[in-house]
C-alpha cells in the first residue's frame, strides 16, 4: 500500500512561509525506492520517513531528498516532531534514530497555541576546509574574496551533515544569488557537502543566511535546520559568540518563503546545539 505523506512547512508560522517537508508517520513497509520515488515526487527539499520502534518515543528516521539520500535534515526533523504531535498525541520528549545519531526532539505549544519543536543535534565539528574548496565554490558563486567578512572566515562545520560556511560583508551580496548549479554540485559531491551556507551577520545574536542545494536536485532551501546547528558551532568555535546565547537565523527571505530559526547555543562542555521552530500544516490538494 503506497504512504500517505503529511505536508508540512518548517519554521514558519504560515504555510505561505517556510521550507515544506513531506512526514510519512509510517514508513516500515517501504523500500528506498519507494521513498526515494515519493520524496522525488513531491519535489521538496527533504521529505521524512518514520518507523516506531517499540520503545515508547522512539522513531527510526531517514530523509530523502529529490535526487538521493540525505544522512540528516533539520527543517524535516522539526516537520516531524511537529506532525507526531499532531497527528498521534505524542509530546514531550521523542527521540529521532537518525543515519547521524540519536536526535532528541522536544515538542510543546507556544504562547499563541501554535505546535513547536526543539531538536537537539548530535556532536558537531568544525573543520579548516581545503583552500581549493573555497576557491572553487566562490568561482562557481560569482563571489570575489573582498566581499568576504574578515571576522568570520571560511569552515566546513558539521551537525549531523556538513555544510562549508561562507559569509559576506553585506546583505546586498547575500541577496543577489546566480550560481552554476552543475559545477558547485560536483564540488559539493567531491567535499561531501549537503549544502553550502552562505550568511550574514546583522548583530551580534542576528544572521541571514541562503542555503545552496544542488547535490539533493534543489537550487536553494528555503530552512536549514541542520546548517543552523552547525553554523552555532562554527560561531562558538571562532569565539564571534558568548555562550550560552539564543541567535536567530532568518533565511528565505529571498525566495519569497521567510523563515525564522532560533538557535541556542551553550558552552564547548555541552556541545550540543539545538534549534528550535514553529511547523505548520500545508493544505494540498494531491500527494
Amino acid at each position: 500500500m503506497a504512504a500517505t505523506p503529511l505536508h508540512y512547512a518548517a519554521f514558519t508560522t504560515t504555510p505561505a512561509g517556510g521550507n515544506p517537508a513531506g512526514v510519512v508517520l509510517d514508513a516500515g513497509g517501504m523500500a528506498d525506492a519507494e521513498m526515494l520515488a515519493l520524496a522525488a515526487r513531491l519535489g521538496y527539499s527533504e521529505s521524512a520517513f518514520l518507523t516506531a520502534r517499540p520503545e515508547d518515543g522512539h522513531y527510526d528516521v531517514r530523509y530523502f531528498s529529490p535526487e538521493a539520500e540525505v544522512p540528516f535534515c533539520g527543517h524535516a526533523t522539526i516537520a516531524s516532531g511537529v506532525a507526531l504531535a499532531e497527528h498521534t498525541g505524542a509530546t514531550g520528549r521523542l527521540v529521532l534514530h537518525t543515519a547521524s545519531g540519536d536526535v532528541p526532539v522536544d515538542t510543546e505549544t507556544d504562547g499563541d497555541g501554535r505546535s513547536v519543536a526543539t531538536l537537539t543535534s548530535v556532536a558537531p565539528y568544525v573543520e579548516d576546509p581545503d583552500p581549493a574548496l573555497v576557491t572553487g565554490a566562490l568561482e562557481h558563486l560569482g563571489w570575489n574574496p573582498a566581499g568576504l567578512d574578515p571576522d568570520l572566515p571560511p569552515r566546513v562545520a558539521y551537525a549531523g551533515a556538513r555544510h562549508l560556511i561562507l559569509a559576506c560583508r553585506t546583505r546586498e551580496r547575500l541577496a543577489d544569488l546566480d550560481y552554476d548549479f552543475d559545477a558547485l554540485k560536483q564540488l559539493m559531491l567531491a567535499h561531501d557537502l549537503t549544502t553550502v551556507d552562505l550568511v550574514w551577520r546583522q548583530d551580534a545574536t542576528t544572521f541571514h543566511a541562503r542555503n545552496p542545494f544542488p547535490v539533493g536536485g534543489v537550487v536553494e532551501d528555503p530552512a536549514t535546520g541542520a546548517a543552523a546547528a552547525a553554523f552555532g558551532a562554527y560561531l562558538r568555535e571562532l569565539g564571534a559568540i558568548e555562550p550560552p546565547v539564543d541567535l536567530v537565523v532568518h533565511q528565505g527571505e529571498d525566495m519569497g518563503r521567510p523563515s525564522t530559526l532560533r538557535v541556542h547555543v551553550d558552552s564547548a562542555d555541552q556541545p550540543e546545539v539545538r534549534v528550535t521552530g514553529n511547523a505548520v500544516a500545508m493544505d494540498v490538494s494531491a500527494g
